[in-house]
């Protein structure tokens, strides 16, 4: 199943995750914008892969939180290449307290970017995937389903995007439209403005992630793997 010339949306595309599954995207000859809001990471990332990939790349600076700038990237792409087929809701963040420390700020920002962001990342592009037949890709975490101290705002928001995706699912399905909710345990990335490092090896790689998002693409669609969960293999002994 060819993915040549397939549009995808990727949230959250500036780096990480994210920027790892539109290089493996662009890797099969598909069509690919990345948003952030980090305007200038987004630019250098977005610079990088055109080197190598000339007009395959849009870059579009969006908040998934603002509906009507959803609603603006979904036409930008509709505008460059008239079709989107697969849309990739990663965009997150992480805010870890005791909840009697706990802010409202903190909460509400974990809750309006981790959950309602996908939301309106996938209310903003359903007409097009509807019509394109494509699929949806939420990227969750173990998180959605393992509870833990400091957790509480971060817990609800990727207990809610497990339970949102596969709901959307079954909403979906009968559109001929596949949704697919990823839950990764430790990944090497940048999230939390963490720096990746050399003792970072027994993690997740973000490149695991974008062979897996390939792999689910390319899998006969008449099966669809609703909810993954994935894990390092060998995490260090505690």
């Amino acid at each position: 199943m060819s993915l040549t010339n397939k549009c995808a949306l990727i949230t959250g595309g500036s780096k990480g995750i994210g920027l790892a599954i539109a290089e493996y995207m662009l890797a099969e000859g598909m069509n690919v914008c990345i948003t952030a809001r980090n305007t200038t990471a987004l630019q250098e990332s977005a610079d990088k892969l055109l080197q190598k990939y000339p007009d395959k790349v849009l870059s579009i600076s969006s908040d998934v939180t603002d509906y009507n700038q959803m609603l603006d990237t979904v036409q930008q792409i509709k505008d460059k290449w008239n079709r989107l087929d697969v849309v990739i809701a990663n965009a997150g963040v992480g805010h870890f307290a005791p909840i009697q420390e706990m802010t409202h700020q903190q909460w509400n920002d974990t809750i309006d970017i981790n959950l309602t962001g996908v939301f309106n990342t996938v209310k903003s592009s359903l007409s097009e995937i509807i019509l394109s037949k494509g699929y949806i890709i939420t990227i969750a975490s173990l998180a959605g389903t393992n509870f833990f101290a400091r957790g509480a705002a971060y817990n609800a928001s990727k207990f809610g995007l497990v339970g949102f995706t596969q709901a959307m699912m079954l909403d979906l399905r009968e559109h001929d439209v596949k949704c697919s909710t990823i839950m990764p345990g430790s990944v090497s990335t940048y999230f939390n403005n963490r720096v990746p490092g050399d003792n970072d090896g027994w993690k997740i790689q973000p490149e695991d992630l974008g062979q897996m998002v390939i792999d689910l693409l390319k899998m006969h669609p008449r099966t669809l793997p609703s909810k993954i969960e994935v894990r390092p293999s060998k995490p260090p002994k505690k």
